[in-house]
C-alpha cells in the first residue's frame, strides 16, 4: 500500500518591523518548530512571537496560534505561495519590538554647509577627481549607457519575451517594458518585467508614472544583466522551488 506523499514546501515572505526575507516552510511543521526557526531571522524569542498570516494582496491576517503548539501543525492554516508571515513581539521591551530607526527624525546638514567642510568624502572626491568630479565623467556615463543598450540587444530582451531573473529560476515572467525610467535613480535603460507570481515590487508604475499594466506586486524593474530571456514556461504546482532559501 502506497503511503501519502510528504507535504511540499511553500515559499513565503517572513516580515517583522525590521526584517523582510523570502523563505520556505513545510506545512507539516509544528508551530513551535516554526517559531524556533523564526527566532534567528527576526530576533524575537519563540515565547514572545505573535504570528499573522496574510494572503498575497490582503492587509488583514489570520493569527497562527494553538493551545498545544508543540503538536499543532501549521498546515491547518491556508498556506499559499508568497503569502506574508508577519512576526511581532508580545514583549514591548524587546529589541525587536522597537520601531525601526527610519521612523526617528534625523538631523540633515544643509548641502552648502557640507560642501564647504574639509576632510569629508565629498572633499576627497573633489581633490582626487572621483565620480562626477572626474573630467572624463561625461564620457564614462555615455559609455555605460551604450553598454546597457548593447546588453539588451545581445540578450534579445524585447517586449513579450519570456524570461527569468537569475540567480532564481522560479522568478519568471514576461518582458513588459524596455527603456528609460527617470523616476528610478541611475542612468540608462531598465527592463520592466510582469512576473507570473506576486514576487515583485509594483504594478508596472513608478512614482505615479505607468510603464506597463499588471496586478500589484507582479511588476518589477531591473537592469538588463538581471534578465535572462529564453523558453521559460510558467511554473505549475508540480514544479520544484529548490532555489528558494529554506528557513
Amino acid at each position: 500500500m502506497t503511503g501519502l506523499a510528504p507535504a511540499r514546501d511553500v515559499p513565503i515572505l517572513v516580515t517583522s518591523t525590521a526584517v523582510a526575507s523570502e523563505r520556505r516552510i513545510n506545512p507539516s511543521w509544528t508551530i513551535s518548530h516554526l517559531k524556533a526557526k523564526l527566532e534567528s531571522i527576526t530576533g524575537i524569542p519563540p515565547s514572545s512571537q505573535v504570528l499573522a498570516l496574510r494572503s498575497p494582496g490582503h492587509q488583514e491576517g489570520t493569527t497562527i496560534s494553538a493551545e498545544d503548539e508543540d503538536v499543532t501543525q501549521i498546515g491547518l492554516w491556508s498556506l499559499t505561495a508568497y503569502a506574508e508571515l508577519y512576526v511581532t513581539s508580545s514583549d514591548p521591551s524587546s529589541v525587536a519590538a522597537i520601531l525601526p530607526t527610519a521612523s526617528v527624525p534625523k538631523y540633515e546638514m544643509p548641502t552648502e554647509t557640507y560642501s564647504s567642510l574639509p576632510g569629508t568624502v565629498l572633499a576627497y572626491k573633489k581633490a582626487h577627481q572621483i565620480g562626477r568630479f572626474d573630467p572624463h565623467a561625461s564620457e564614462i556615463k555615455e559609455k555605460k549607457v551604450a553598454d546597457l543598450w548593447k546588453e539588451i540587444e545581445a540578450g534579445k530582451i524585447t517586449v513579450g519575451a519570456r524570461c527569468i531573473l537569475p540567480p532564481s529560476t522560479t522568478r519568471r515572467g514576461s518582458v513588459a517594458y524596455v527603456g528609460l525610467v527617470p523616476e528610478i535613480p541611475g542612468i540608462g535603460p531598465w527592463v520592466g518585467v510582469r512576473l507570473d507570481e506576486p514576487a515583485g515590487k509594483n504594478d508596472g508604475s513608478v512614482s505615479g508614472q505607468r510603464y506597463f499594466n499588471c496586478e500589484p506586486q507582479y511588476g518589477v524593474f531591473v537592469r538588463p544583466e538581471r534578465v535572462e530571456v529564453g523558453d521559460w514556461k510558467e511554473l505549475g504546482l508540480d514544479d520544484e522551488d529548490d532555489d528558494l532559501e529554506e528557513i
